[in-house]
């Protein structure tokens, strides 16, 4: 009974966020509680939340202070050069848009954290998205599955849970799989150049001069009310008249489209080195685990307000200015405790991982590497990455064991659905991706889900082609 009703609260979910009739957060609240008393354990509800809190609470100190530390980022300048660069290239062709979204979240990505590199990334391509009318959940979806692939990385989570559960060296699974997620990233980059067409296909060869921001005529685009309700000009990072946000359609020369105002007041060019630095060890100690994450960026969001605004009234202003993001960010983190502390507390997400296992057949044992691999793209959308990796794949390991297949593979199977997980509704990193996007989440589930398992399913079968698996 607990797998059924585990399976029909995560579809009743999705059903309901897709169809819009709730909104994310009151979805990972009310349901839930609904099912919660349903399996006779309502008494246990707080138990459940307060457990499901606490286990989140270190990532909502980590997102709530990484929003301003790297929102603060943005305000000064330090990524203006990034987005230059990308713009430059970009122009005002939708495939290069679109191509560029990819590799930009793919590079960004490389410091472990999706929050971070949707940050840079909306704040980069978000203006031309708006400025030529060109479908956002395009560039939702395509950075979610980039930053997928990229999740892989031995500091990004899901090795090194994998590494841990099967009491394995990190590097020993990362490092074989790196042919077949090197051809999962060249795939999505390869997916990017596809709906970029699209897009080409549907608004044509254009110039920047061609469109204007404050045009309100609807338009058509892959996936309808795509485009979120923002208004041109107003933050993508939540904010006032000096947010980096505050567009400009030409640089000086009239020529270009400028993604940043380049001429915004929180601007700090004299400390652009400083704040590189800053950034550079934050990432650095991340890396090196110098301190647990959260403690890094309380303490780097921090300085880096100190040095730049070291006036009260100034500082005030920042934090002001990225709040609505850091709140609608911490809200869906603890709304998503609600769900996996549920889950998690009813033995709901057990009889769920039980009933698939004891349906594996026999004659599946000499190919557990290939069923965990499938078996992860599901599995890391529908559950957190701790409650598959602690939980599943040592199932799956023992099971693949009795047949002669080692945890080393095993282990490198399980990393084939993380660019789907990137996704999943209980990722907080997503929320930050959406809320700076101004994408419904429903829009954005629909649109990314069938990609990014096409992409799971691409290196899954590039890591057999490879032996790897």
């Amino acid at each position: 009974m607990l797998t059924i009703l585990g399976f029909v609260m995560i579809a009743t979910f999705l059903v309901l966020i897709m169809m819009k009739k709730v909104s994310p957060i009151a979805a990972l609240v009310l349901i839930p509680a609904l099912f919660c008393v349903l399996v006779g354990k309502g008494a246990h509800l707080g138990d459940y939340v307060i457990a499901g809190i606490g286990d989140l609470a270190p990532t909502a100190a980590m997102l709530m202070f990484a929003i301003v530390y790297f929102g603060v980022m943005i305000d000064v300048g330090l990524f203006d050069p990034i987005v230059r660069g990308i713009l430059k290239f970009a122009k005002a062709d939708p495939v290069r848009i679109v191509v560029g979204t990819a590799v930009l979240a793919a590079i960004v990505s490389l410091d472990g954290d999706g929050s971070t590199t949707f940050m840079i990334t909306v704040s980069a391509m978000y203006p031309l998205y708006k400025r030529l009318k060109m479908s956002l959940v395009v560039m939702t979806g395509v950075a979610a599955t980039a930053n997928g692939v990229m999740n892989t990385l031995p500091w990004g989570g899901p090795t090194a849970r994998a590494a841990t559960a099967l009491k394995l060296d990190a590097s020993d699974i990362f490092v074989p799989m790196i042919p077949a997620l090197a051809v999962g990233l060249v795939f999505v980059v390869l997916l990017a150049y596809v709906l970029g067409r699209r897009e080409r296909k549907r608004l044509g060869y254009l110039s920047l001069d061609d469109v204007t921001v404050t045009e309100t005529v609807e338009e058509k685009v892959l996936v309808g009310a795509g485009g979120g309700s923002g208004k041109d000009g107003k933050a993508a990072t939540g904010g006032g008249d000096h947010t980096p946000s505050s567009y400009e359609d030409e640089d000086e020369d009239g020529e270009t489209f400028s993604g940043l105002d380049p001429h915004r007041a929180t601007l700090r060019p004299r400390l652009y080195w400083f704040n590189a630095l800053l950034t550079v060890t934050l990432l650095t100690a991340m890396i090196m685990e110098w301190l647990p994450i959260p403690v890094l960026f309380i303490l780097a969001a921090a300085l880096a307000l100190t040095v730049n605004y070291p006036h009260m009234p100034d500082q005030k202003a920042r934090i002001a200015a990225h709040a609505e993001n850091v709140l609608n960010v911490s809200g869906m983190v603890f709304a998503a405790a609600v769900f996996t502390g549920v889950l998690q507390g009813t033995g709901m997400v057990d009889h769920m991982a039980k009933w698939v296992v004891g349906g594996i057949p026999d004659w599946m044992g000499p190919h557990m590497a290939l069923v965990t691999g499938v078996l992860s793209i599901p599995f890391t959308y529908f559950m957190s990455n701790d409650g598959f990796y602690f939980g599943i794949l040592p199932v799956l390991s023992e099971a693949g064991a009795a047949h002669g297949v080692s945890s080393l593979e095993i282990a490198r199977a399980s990393l084939v659905g993380q660019p789907l997980h990137m996704s999943s509704p209980l990722v907080p990193a997503v929320y930050v991706l959406v809320g700076m996007a101004k994408v419904e989440f429903g829009d954005h589930t629909r649109f990314t889900v069938k990609w990014a398992a096409l992409t799971a399913l691409v290196v899954l079968g590039a890591g057999l082609l490879f032996g790897i698996l």
